[in-house]
Formats: structure tokens, C-alpha cells, sequence
């Protein structure tokens, strides 16, 4: 009995067939980030999944995770779509670190909101750090104030190239010091 040889372009899993180049993901059919279609944006699709460039980065290398079902809350997500999810973040870290030679990363949700979410799914933000980074910004913690401020708010972005979407709130956490850790 011979074994097939493995596929150079699909993944295949018992449910479904994983895209796995960028044309197949442009045929896999539109990819929606909350009320936005966000299909060329993405980068790396698993069955519950995606990853896509942030047209607002705040460092270079930023980009965002996000179930494929639109979902605004962590809490409304599956079981299936929870593991896949982080599976998926830590997959992409761990890319992204290599990539641009990150030492730390951030990894940030925003659930809802009243804690800064601007586009309302579920999404996470995986960021590259190295040190000194932000020094000229105020610090390695200038990344949350930036996440919660014109920097992270990609809603602006998308209405800017003329999608519609919700209102999202924008919040202001208080900055907490090192020494207060």
C-alpha cells in the first residue's frame, strides 16, 4: 500500500481545506473584520482563524488575530474557536519575532468598547518589541496609551477608505508605574 504524497498547497483536515497561499485565500470568499471586508489584508487562514496586517501599526510588525465568525465579546466565542484562536496568536508570535527580531512581544484584546475596542470582533493585537522601542514615545508602557488612542483605532482607517462600520467607544486606562508593580 503506498502513502499519497503530501500536498505542496492544501492542508487538509477531517472538516475542511485550509488555504494556505494567498491566492487561495483571495478564493477562499470574503474574510469580514467586523462590518469591514478585510480579504487582501490577510496573511495566515486556519478553519476558525485569520491573521491580517494592521493598516495602523503601532510598531512595525503589528498585526491582529481574529476568529473568522464576527463575534464582538472573547465570551461569545466556541470552545473550537477559543483554542484556535490562541493557537493561531501563538503561531503568528512566533513568526512576527523572528521576522523583525522582536526580543518581547505585546499581546493585547480589547473585549469590548468600554475597554477600548474600536471595530466590535474579536480580535488580538501581537505586537514586536525590542528594547528601547518606545523610549521616545514614553516608555514600554506608551504601547497601551497608543493601542487605546488614534494609533490603534483602526475604525478611523477603514471609514477613511470608505467602508462604513458602528460606533465604538474609545476608553482611557490610567498608567500604572513600574515601581507600583
Amino acid at each position: 500500500m503506498s502513502t499519497p504524497a503530501p500536498s505542496t498547497t492544501t492542508t487538509t483536515t477531517p472538516t475542511m481545506s485550509i488555504p494556505t497561499t494567498i491566492t487561495q485565500i483571495l478564493k477562499a470568499g470574503p474574510i469580514h473584520f467586523g462590518p469591514f471586508t478585510v480579504t487582501t489584508q490577510v496573511f495566515h487562514l486556519t478553519p476558525y482563524s485569520y491573521a491580517l496586517v494592521n493598516l495602523k501599526p503601532i510598531l512595525p510588525g503589528h498585526v491582529l488575530i481574529s476568529p473568522r465568525r464576527v463575534v464582538p465579546r472573547v465570551t461569545d466565542l466556541t470552545p473550537t474557536e477559543t483554542s484556535d484562536l490562541f493557537l493561531t496568536v501563538r503561531r503568528v508570535a512566533r513568526m512576527i519575532e523572528r521576522v523583525y527580531g522582536a526580543s518581547s512581544l505585546n499581546i493585547a484584546i480589547q473585549d469590548g468598547a468600554d475597554a477600548g475596542q474600536s471595530v466590535p470582533h474579536v480580535h488580538a493585537h501581537v505586537i514586536p518589541r525590542k528594547r528601547g522601542d518606545l523610549d521616545s514615545k514614553g516608555g514600554m508602557d506608551a504601547v497601551y496609551e497608543m493601542l487605546d488612542g488614534e494609533e490603534g483605532d483602526l475604525r478611523d482607517v477603514f471609514h477613511r477608505d470608505g467602508e462604513k462600520g458602528g460606533k465604538g467607544g474609545r476608553t482611557r486606562f490610567p498608567r500604572v508605574d513600574n515601581e507600583e508593580r
